[in-house]
């Protein structure tokens, strides 16, 4: 398993516990379609970075480099 992921899930446990235990509001939805639709932007984001990653550059030609 990816460290970040496995980082990421352990920090929202801890804050939703943090949050639940102080008795303050979660900075997050308090029902599962809310909770769904968050890990689905997530997954979006995550899907999207990669593909993008794997793609030629459109605007190379474009591009200065180090001296403008």
């Amino acid at each position: 398993m990816n460290l970040k992921f496995l980082a990421g899930v352990l920090l929202g446990f801890a804050i939703g516990f943090g949050c639940r235990w102080m008795g303050i509001p979660v900075p997050a939805p308090p029902v599962l379609v809310g909770a769904l639709l968050v890990v689905a932007m997530t997954l979006g984001y995550v899907l999207a970075d990669r593909f993008m990653a794997r793609r030629e550059a459109r605007h190379v030609a474009h591009c200065g480099g180090p001296t403008g």
